[in-house]
C-alpha cells in the first residue's frame, strides 16, 4: 500500500466563485490546489455576454493572491435572450470554455434560466458547429417531480431530446447524483462527459436528514439514497474518460446557509484533494485517481495535461479546517464526517 501519490496538478470542471468580498476569500483555496477551473457563471446580474465574462474573469484575477497560478476558465450563462453570435465571438476568442444551461428556478441564483427550450435551438446549434460544450445543471423543476427524481426526469425529458434534437453537440452532464446519470453517461459517445462532486462521493440523503437537519450538508442536486452514492463512487474510481472532478464548490456564509429557507451548496474547494486521496484509497484505486482528477477533463475539454506535479501523502489523522472567514460572515467547510488521513504536500 503506496503512502504517497504524485499527479499532475488537478484541475476544477465545476466551480463557484462568486464575486467581491467571497471572492477574495475563497479564490486562494482552490488556486492552492487546482491548476485551472470552470468557473460558474451565476452571480446577481448573471455573465451572460462575453464582455460580462472578460470583466468577471479581470476580477477574478484581480483577487488572485501574489505568487499564485491560477487559470478561470470562463462560461456563459444560457438564457432565452442569449445571442448566438455572441457566444461564438467569445469562444473564438479563446475567452468562454463553456455555456452554462439552468433551467430556471432550479438552484442558487437560477431565476433567468432557460423555461422554454424551444427558445435556445439557434444557440445550442451553433454551439454544436463551433464544438463549445453545454454545461447542464440537470434537474426538472416541475413541482409534480419529487426532489430526488428530477435528476433522473431531467434526463428523460430534457437533456435526451436535446442530444437528439442537436448532433454533435458535446455536453457535461454537472454534479450527477444518481446510478441513472451513472448508466446514461456510460451508453452515450465520447461528445458526453459527467462531472462528480467530492461531497456527494461522501453523503447520502440521511446525513442530511437522519437524527436531525444539517444544513451544511443541503445541496442541489440533493444527495440521494445510498445506492446512488455507491454508483457514483464506482464510476469516479473507475478510470473511465467519461468521468471527470467537478467540485461544485458553493461558498455560502452561515447566515445564509442556515436560515428558515436556506442555500444550497457545500464549500469542498480547501479538502477536496485530501479527501479524494483517501476515498480511492478506500476504493483500491489511487492508481486512478490521476484520471479522475488530473487527465479526463482536460481531454474532454481539449486542453493540454497541467505539466507541474502535486503529491499528496498519507499520515497521522487530522481533523478538516472548520470555516473560512470572509469580510461577510463564516463560511462553514465541508465536512467528511471523519479524520483525514491524506493530505498535499
Amino acid at each position: 500500500m503506496s503512502d504517497s501519490v504524485t499527479l499532475p496538478r488537478p484541475d476544477d470542471w465545476h466551480l463557484h466563485l462568486r464575486d467581491g468580498a467571497m471572492l477574495e476569500a475563497v479564490l486562494p483555496h482552490t488556486a492552492r490546489h487546482f491548476a485551472r477551473a470552470i468557473v460558474m457563471p451565476n452571480l446577481v446580474p448573471p455573465v451572460v455576454t462575453g464582455a460580462q465574462a472578460a470583466a468577471y474573469r479581470e476580477r477574478i484575477l484581480a483577487a488572485l493572491p501574489e505568487g499564485m497560478a491560477f487559470e478561470p476558465l470562463m462560461t456563459l450563462y444560457l438564457t432565452e435572450a442569449t445571442d448566438p453570435d455572441d457566444v461564438a465571438a467569445a469562444h473564438a476568442s479563446g475567452l468562454v470554455k463553456a455555456v452554462k444551461l439552468y433551467p430556471a428556478g432550479a438552484t442558487t441564483n437560477s431565476a433567468s434560466g432557460v423555461k422554454d427550450f424551444d427558445r435556445v435551438r439557434g444557440v445550442l446549434e451553433r454551439m454544436a458547429e463551433i464544438g463549445l460544450p453545454l454545461c447542464t445543471h440537470g434537474e426538472v423543476v416541475d413541482a409534480s417531480v419529487d426532489i430526488f427524481d428530477r435528476e433522473a426526469v431531467f434526463i428523460d425529458r430534457v437533456l435526451d431530446p436535446i442530444r437528439r434534437a442537436t448532433p454533435g453537440l458535446r455536453v457535461v452532464m454537472e454534479h450527477i447524483t444518481t446510478a441513472n446519470a451513472v448508466d446514461y453517461a456510460r451508453a452515450q459517445g465520447d461528445d458526453l462527459g459527467a462531472t462528480i462532486t467530492t461531497h456527494h462521493l461522501i453523503i447520502n440523503r440521511n446525513h442530511i436528514l437522519a437524527g436531525g437537519i444539517r444544513p451544511h450538508y443541503y445541496c442541489l442536486p440533493v444527495a440521494k439514497r445510498e445506492e446512488h452514492r455507491l454508483a457514483l463512487r464506482a464510476a469516479a474510481t473507475s478510470g473511465e474518460a467519461r468521468f471527470f472532478l467537478g467540485t461544485d464548490s458553493a461558498p455560502h456564509t452561515d447566515a445564509n446557509k442556515l436560515l428558515p429557507c436556506g442555500c444550497a451548496g457545500c464549500f469542498t474547494a480547501p479538502n477536496t484533494m485530501a479527501i479524494l486521496a483517501q476515498v480511492f484509497d478506500e476504493e483500491g484505486a489511487l492508481d486512478r485517481l490521476e484520471a479522475f482528477a488530473s487527465r479526463n477533463g482536460p481531454a474532454f475539454y481539449r486542453l493540454p495535461v497541467n505539466t507541474e506535479p502535486m503529491t499528496l501523502s498519507r499520515g497521522a489523522p487530522y481533523a478538516a479546517p472548520a470555516q473560512v472567514d470572509t469580510a461577510d460572515g463564516a463560511v462553514t467547510v465541508f465536512d467528511p464526517g471523519f479524520p483525514l488521513t491524506w493530505r498535499v504536500d
